[in-house]
């Protein structure tokens, strides 16, 4: 596809901003949108189990197991390997953290079917329905914003997914398995037994309303039966490596096992998780129960992995790490439909040899921080404090990181001191050996408690979607824009890219 849009490097109308057409993305959604606020104690409560897990012990690898097991004795296949008859040149596309089912979320699908439109399918990585995962929030939040999406969807489940004990999404993506036998019931009083006395779990599902659900991707051509939470794609020269990292990000023993088993070989391997490996200018192995980590496994040279792909974070990173002398691209791409976490609090980056010259992110730093600006100037009625112009907050992230900015902000704006304590009071990053004064517990404090809730959201979404191109000796790798403007979904900005040599072709 021939891109003549600018991008966010390019221009601020390029990234949404300014008077914009909107999009046409509101005509997709349904008459009725449930408005889902992260500040509701209601849904923080029904999404309780990652706390009780962290507080009273994990059952979750226990849970996959049993899943596991039933989707083995309704015949999946013992290596669970989805073989795709496709050519040697095929695309197929990625999408993360999607499923809110209100206007970010459907922001996104106009410019996900035109560039998708050729390609042979789709994965979406981590936490397909919020807040819980339940089966009546699919017809909303998947079957009908993908609706037109001709080709099959894998998934692999996030921690929301998870929040009931991954039913609904066995259901949808794994052909309707028997449910496991239960857990027998702890002693009383112990860790076991506090968390099963607190455990949320699945309401009975509107049986009538997921079969009505079903009949948006009907077609035969969208069709597809993965053999478990976690899998893998053979097609064309490479193969897909697809993980279950469960509410906690982290991997289960029998998981382990299997994925060093279905790394080996010669063939090129893309990983996809629930959990990145490097996010935020930060390196999580995600560990394996028993010993070892996931990273271990992508970085061992005789499995040949070109790149490793994880949701979560709601925006778009990449990290291309030099590991023995070739480089694995480490990419975060939870862009696809939930509320943005920030990218201005993301420091210089310096971790696994990548210096910030090579590091992408979208959006931009300085659009996040306009953005944020703007968000908490309505929230607190502080407009005229806190709002920030894009060249703003472009160029107090330039000087506060020390770094030279992907687009200019032009050479009339001034770094007032209203705009360095807004960047503070914002978590905006800083470069290494300065302290922030009036920095906050940003991770925390705004993924957590007070991140927003998509209800608050107009363009720009800043929102992204991936689509990969396999050829017998590359990936190229892009990462789109959707910004919820017209001009962005009639031709999706190319945000970032990059060729990736398969091995034994460099």
């Amino acid at each position: 596809m021939h891109r003549v849009s600018d991008s966010s490097r390019d221009t601020a109308q390029g990234a949404g901003w300014g008077a914009a057409e909107p999009g046409t993305y509101v005509r997709l959604m349904p008459d009725h949108v449930e408005k889902l606020s992260w500040l509701n104690p209601r849904v923080l409560w029904a999404a309780r189990n990652g706390v009780l897990a962290s507080w009273f012990g994990d059952p979750t690898g226990r849970t996959r197991s049993r899943w596991v097991a039933s989707r083995a004795a309704a015949g999946a296949p013992a290596d669970k390997v989805i073989r795709r008859d496709v050519p040697e040149r095929f695309s197929f596309m990625v999408i993360g953290d999607t499923g809110e089912g209100d206007a970010s979320q459907y922001a996104v699908v106009p410019g996900f079917l035109e560039v998708g439109r050729d390609t042979d399918f789709a994965v979406i990585a981590s936490d397909v329905i919020y807040p819980v995962g339940s089966a009546d929030d699919y017809g909303d939040k998947f079957f009908r914003p993908y609706r037109d999406y001709p080709a099959p969807i894998y998934a692999v489940p996030g921690n929301h997914d998870w929040y009931e004990d991954l039913g609904a999404f066995m259901r949808v993506f794994c052909a309707d398995p028997p449910p496991p036998a239960p857990e027998p019931r702890p002693r009383p009083l112990t860790r076991a037994w506090w968390r099963s006395l607190l455990w949320h779990r699945a309401h009975p599902a509107d049986e009538q309303r997921l079969s009505a659900a079903r009949e948006l991707r009907s077609a035969p051509g969208q069709q597809a039966a993965q053999p478990g939470p976690y899998w893998a794609i053979d097609a064309g020269p490479v193969r897909i490596v697809g993980i279950d990292t469960g509410l906690l990000g982290t991997v289960d023993a029998e998981q382990g096992a299997w994925l060093r088993e279905i790394s080996k070989g010669p063939r090129p391997k893309i990983l996809v998780t629930g959990s990145p490996l490097y996010v935020d200018g930060e390196h999580h192995p995600c560990p394996i129960e028993g010993g070892g980590t996931v990273d271990e496994i992508v970085r061992a040279p005789e499995h040949h992995y070109v790149a490793a792909i994880g949701g979560d974070i709601h925006n778009y990173q990449r990290y291309p790490v030099d590991v023995d002398g070739r480089t694995i691209q480490y990419v975060v791409a939870g862009g696809g439909g939930a509320f943005m976490h920030a990218t201005h609090t993301i420091p210089p980056v310096a971790v696994g040899g990548v210096t910030e010259g090579a590091f992408r992110c979208y959006p931009l730093r300085g659009d996040s921080l306009a953005f944020y600006s703007r968000l908490y100037g309505r929230r607190l009625r502080l407009r005229r404090l806190f709002t920030l112009t894009e060249a703003e907050a472009t160029a107090v992230i330039a000087e506060r990181l020390g770094i030279e900015p992907a687009r200019a902000p032009g050479p009339d704006v001034r770094v007032t001191r209203r705009a360095r304590l807004v960047a503070g009071l914002l978590g905006a990053g800083r470069r290494p050996g300065r302290t922030a004064r009036f920095r906050l517990p940003v991770r925390k404090l705004y993924t957590q408690l007070f991140s927003p809730s998509s209800a608050t959201y107009s363009p720009p979404f800043f929102k992204c979607f991936l689509r990969l191109d396999v050829a017998p000796d590359t990936v190229r790798l892009r990462c789109f824009a959707a910004t919820g403007n017209r001009a962005q979904e009639l031709d999706p900005p190319v945000e970032d890219e990059v060729v990736i040599p398969l091995p034994g072709t460099a």
